[in-house]
């Protein structure tokens, strides 16, 4: 697949709430996941290689009380990159309801997902 269908793909995937689908299906076995620089202790990192990305997500999802919305964009595409701005309506378990919104950037080489890397303000 070509970077175009590979960011359709992931918009369709993540619309429906199947982030570990997509991430089988689109990333490479050595994919990378980066985080912004400066989160607080106790916030999820940096995975590297696929199997250390799923349990990130899993993480995440196990953080999750309650998921009452959200959103991602339409992907814009530049070469072998893209970006979707995404958004979630959650309540966290311990840490109450939160909006959370961030741009995430990706990197296809060879047909694959090789990194994603996501921007957001915790404050």
């Amino acid at each position: 697949m070509h970077t175009e269908a590979i960011a359709k793909r992931l918009v369709e995937l993540c619309r429906e709430g199947r982030y570990e689908d997509a991430q089988r299906e689109l990333y490479a076995d050595d994919a990378v996941s980066i985080e912004p620089e400066g989160l607080p202790p106790g916030t999820l990192g940096n995975a590297q290689g696929l199997a250390a990305i799923y349990e990130k997500g899993r993480q995440f999802s196990a953080m999750v009380e309650t998921v009452h919305g959200g959103s991602v964009s339409e992907p814009v595409i530049a070469g072998n990159w893209f970006s979707i701005a995404s958004a979630m309506d959650v309540t966290m378990k311990g840490r109450g309801r939160m909006n959370m919104s961030e741009i995430c950037v990706y990197r296809v080489r060879d047909g694959k997902i090789v990194r994603e890397q996501f921007f957001y303000d915790m404050g």
